[in-house]
């Protein structure tokens, strides 16, 4: 036996450790000749396997083959990284003391070489070949490369300070955790102490003095690199962690300055905190921190910037004067409550300020809101500020005028233009035209049709839809392309389904209603196909891209099926009729009288007066909190009497289900003249978990919202919970297009949004953002009606921690009351402002509660 075929039969068992312990003993003759041969044998193991399949099973034995074989470190690092040996699941070879130690034996400079050649290959801090890379690195000794994601891999996986102290690259790479972008964000959630690289850093500094200096000047000099607050996040705890003096933070003051105006957040905040600590700031220094501070957005740097202003000038009254810009920076800011304590400091220290300070605040008084331009005119004189419509300010635009609804295209018209769809897209219009373009060919021609299909099915179904295919076929296709795809095939005779539409419909117990019809649609197409009784083109096929059939063009079809002979497919009828438009067509309705057929006469008494009425729709919402988990569940139900069309009770009387969400995109089209319907089941979707399917998003709300039919709770729950996503501003643009169409319901918007907050699924702030965002752009009364409805819910009854937010919820709801002329007190504002207190959120509620109590002139 040769030395290849020993190897080749030791690869074929997938035996790497025998390989590794073989490999090594070869002589130069031997290993030549397996590294000759090896590289050809992997089109062999290839072709043993389906395409789509790699070799990942053969990495490790063919890793451990050709790092003992193979002459050149470039030969051996192309070979250890070939695409064919990824792993499947991503995860680090488990290979690297075996390839150590077959790599043991060569000559310390070649393997000097491979180490340098591994580093430079790797592409992120989780690549495969890191852990080898790190191990040669060691053994090595060589000065380490300046590469990024060997920084990011080593950061990641350093263990605790034992080990960091062992390590032989620990000196090289330190200072390199403190320059290279993408650190901070691999290690932002490191949690473990004792094995984590903030844990062991805190812990040097604790132990080694001379170390800790520049843990700390790392820290800083990463901040002023810049980056997000999730990429320095790992820099911020590591700071705090080593709990700086105030000594230590002396020296580098103009640093910590240089972070406030623009840092991130957490960095600005811990920047502040540390320059308050400081006794020995120059007064120019400060009053760039005070102006840097106080232009800032965050409210709550602002709140502590003032603060700071404040002590200093109690402890240094030399100061007063410095102060006046800095204030004026906030009479301009968007809250009224920082704009009150703004106005507050200037008055107490207003008697310590010259002439040059109180000039500075007089000529700012004009940014203030009148109340408190006038405290402030009280005290520093100037113009006294003119009494103002308190609309001033607000400019809305006027509302958009949503489009009129489009033609949809025609049906898909050949075999060459559908073969294309049916596995890369995911339009509902499109697998509209899909159906309806294969109804129509297999009717006109279905052999040809069957002949044409043929060769695009051969050698890509059959093991999915043959009978003779157990292991590998879709036991239940809850997918209209499973359908649509098994009816080509039993069509072509390629993979023959005899009575699939009994077999293969999934447990209708979870399914959710619409997906139910979808699926009923498409079986019974797959059955017409089986039995020959395709019709000659589908009713239900939309006409305009809202979902809706034209009445008139139904009729067309219905004339069109009668003169054939043949009956319409029984869901597609009553798909049909639920997307007819809620307006009447007196001539669609004369004509539909004249047919003769048990469907004719159906849709003629539908189009003649007996139209499908809407059902009721309620939401339920309830928490349970077991002891380990709180639970929120969201019940949506319908209710509308019997039409003794089983597919339309289906959906038309029924608690929305979860279910899995298939097909999410094509549910408002089914509904366009029930939009209610539509939202409910959509409904039903919001609580979702992300990893089971698509959520509901900005892209259903709109097509949601140019359906026709009257809107109430479950459109406004849906409209609610979108607008509370920050991730979709899309929603603001929906709102707007509602409410210039004149049918938004405001109220009721005002009060699922309540409860969605209520129930900690959206954001109190994100939300108040949202309706902003709405009332600057021409929706102010309607978003005015929203937050108004959703006040009594919101407010906390006294003696109640109120919801992170509210202040700026009120403060909206003023702003907006202001605008509309709001009046007529809500009683949980009035008794809200008559607490005791001068919180924000009692500024603004007072401020709101005089809007709607005072008189009129």
């Amino acid at each position: 036996m040769t030395a290849w075929e020993e190897i080749r039969g030791l690869i074929d068992r997938r035996d790497a450790h025998a390989v590794a312990v073989r490999i090594v003993e070869l002589d130069e003759a031997a290993r030549k000749e397996v590294a000759g041969l090896l590289p050809g044998y992997l089109k062999t193991l290839r072709g043993r396997r389906e395409s789509w399949e790699g070799l990942d099973d053969y990495a490790e034995v063919l890793r451990a083959a050709g790092a003992g074989v193979l002459t050149g470190a470039a030969a051996v690092a192309t070979w250890l990284n070939r695409r064919d040996f990824t792993s499947r699941w991503g995860s680090p070879y488990g290979d690297t003391e075996r390839i150590m130690a077959i790599l043991a034996a060569r000559p310390a400079e070649w393997r000097a070489d491979l180490a340098g050649r591994l580093v430079l290959r790797l592409r992120t801090g989780e690549d495969r070949g890191l852990p080898l890379a790190l191990a040669l690195l060691r053994a090595t000794g060589i000065e380490v490369p300046a590469h990024d994601p060997l920084v990011v891999g080593w950061a990641s996986t350093v263990g605790g300070l034992p080990a960091l102290r062992k390590d032989p690259l620990f000196d090289a790479m330190l200072p390199r955790v403190f320059e290279v972008q993408g650190v901070g964000r691999a290690l932002q959630w490191e949690s473990d102490p004792a094995r984590s690289l903030l844990g062991a850093l805190r812990t040097l500094a604790a132990k080694d003095g001379a170390r800790r200096p520049m843990l700390l000047q790392g820290c800083v000099r990463r901040f002023l690199l810049g980056g997000s607050a999730a990429e320095l996040r790992f820099f911020v705890r590591l700071h705090e962690a080593l709990d700086p003096a105030p000594h230590e933070i002396e020296p580098h003051a103009r640093d910590y300055l240089r972070l406030l105006p623009a840092a991130p957040g957490p960095v600005a905040e811990l920047a502040l905190r540390h320059l308050r600590g400081l006794d020995g700031l120059d007064p120019f220094d400060l009053v760039e921190g005070w102006e840097s501070v106080l232009f800032r957005p965050e409210r709550k740097l602002v709140r502590a910037g003032l603060t700071w202003l404040d002590q200093r000038v109690r402890l240094s009254p030399e100061l007063a004067t410095s102060i006046a810009g800095p204030l004026a920076l906030v009479f301009a800011a968007d809250s009224t409550e920082l704009q009150d304590r703004a106005v507050t400091l200037a008055i107490k220290h207003a008697s310590r300020m010259d002439d040059e300070g109180r000039d500075v605040i007089r000529d700012a008084l004009g940014t203030l809101p009148p109340d408190l331009g006038r405290r402030a005119f009280a005290v520093f004189g100037g113009e006294e500020p003119a009494e103002s419509d308190p609309r001033d300010g607000l400019a809305p635009s006027p509302l958009p005028q949503p489009d009129a609804p489009r033609r949809m295209p025609d049906p898909i018209g050949s075999v060459a233009e559908m073969v294309p769809l049916l596995n890369g897209s995911d339009d509902w219009q499109e697998w509209e035209r899909l159906l309806a373009g294969f109804v129509a060919l297999v009717y006109r021609d279905r052999e040809g049709t069957a002949a044409e299909l043929k060769p695009h099915l051969v050698g890509r179904y059959e093991h999915l839809y043959g009978e003779g295919y157990p292991w590998n076929r879709v036991d239940r296709w809850n997918q209209v392309d499973h359908w649509l795809i098994g009816a080509m095939c039993s069509l072509s005779g390629i993979a023959p389904m005899r009575g699939a539409w009994k077999r293969k419909l999934p447990d209708t117990r979870p399914l959710c209603p619409p997906h139910l019809l979808l699926l009923h649609r498409a079986a019974e197409i797959q059955m017409a196909v089986e039995e020959d009784v395709v019709p000659p083109l589908l009713l239900s096929t939309p006409t305009l891209t809202t979902g809706h059939v034209a009445a008139a063009e139904l009729v067309t079809r219905l004339e069109v099926i009668e003169a054939a002979g043949v009956k319409p497919l029984a869901a597609d009828l009553q798909q049909a009729l639920l997307r007819l438009p809620r307006e009447r067509d007196p001539n669609a309705a004369e004509r539909a009288g004249r047919l003769s057929s048990p469907a004719g006469r159906l849709v003629a008494r539908r189009l003649s007066g007996a139209r499908l009425a809407d059902p009721v729709v309620e939401v339920r919402w309830s928490r349970s909190a077991p002891a380990y988990s709180t639970e929120v569940k969201l019940v949506p139900s319908l209710h509308a009497p019997a039409t003794g069309l089983p597919l339309v009770d289906r959906v038309f009387a029924a608690s929305p289900r979860h279910g899995d969400g298939v097909h999410l995109s094509w549910w408002p089209s089914m509904f366009p003249s029930h939009r209610e319907v539509a939202a409910a089941h959509l409904s039903g979707q919001l609580l979702r978990d992300q990893w089971r399917g698509p959520a509901v998003g900005p892209d259903h709300l709109r097509r949601l919202a140019g359906l026709d039919g009257p809107p109430g709770v479950a459109v406004s729950l849906v409209l609610a919970h979108v607008l509370g996503n920050p991730d979709m501003p899309e929603a603001v643009d929906v709102l707007l297009a509602m409410a210039g169409r004149g049918d938004l319901p405001a109220a009721e918007l005002g009060r699922q949004a309540a409860a969605l907050v209520g129930y900690d699924q959206v954001k109190l702030l994100h939300l108040t953002a949202a309706l902003e965002s709405a009332s600057r752009q021409g929706a102010h009364e309607e978003v005015w009606t929203a937050v108004a409805a959703a006040l009594p819910s919101l407010v906390p009854q006294a003696g109640r921690r109120p919801r992170h937010g509210l202040t700026e919820f009120v403060a909206l709801a003023a702003t907006t009351a202001a605008w509309c002329r709001a009046r007529g007190a809500i009683p949980e504002i009035e008794a809200m402002a008559a607490r005791k207190g001068s919180s924000g959120l009692l500024r603004e509620a007072r401020r709101l509660h005089g809007l709607l109590t005072a008189k009129e002139g």
